[in-house]
């Protein structure tokens, strides 16, 4: 299961870097966690960095992401693969010229 930040955020910025996926994000008032990203650290450490670091503690489990364990490491095999794989282009993508100057 994903996290989420509740409106009790004070916006004290401590959550933000701790979280290795980058899933959290300041939003229009208090800072937000993007659920395709959270894996609640799995693969990264034992505990969310990011429930640990909250003075106010006001991130708790989301219940409308609910997640097995499996499901998030799944997660964070897949973000991991993104992060290092290239940009490919398609073989069959089209060519083109670069545009010359009138002469």
């Amino acid at each position: 299961m994903a996290l989420l930040i509740t409106d009790e955020c004070i916006n004290c910025d401590v959550c933000e870097p701790e979280c290795p996926n980058q899933a959290i994000f300041m939003g229009l008032e208090i800072y937000q966690i993007d659920p395709d990203k959270c894996t609640e650290c799995v693969g990264h450490h034992a505990e969310p960095q990011c429930q640990i670091v909250c003075p106010v503690s006001c991130i708790p489990l989301d219940p409308d992401h609910v997640e097995s364990r499996e499901a998030l490491e799944q997660k964070y095999q897949r973000l991991i693969r993104l992060a290092v794989e290239p940009a490919v282009t398609p073989v069959n993508a089209p060519v083109t010229a670069p545009l010359k100057a009138a002469a």
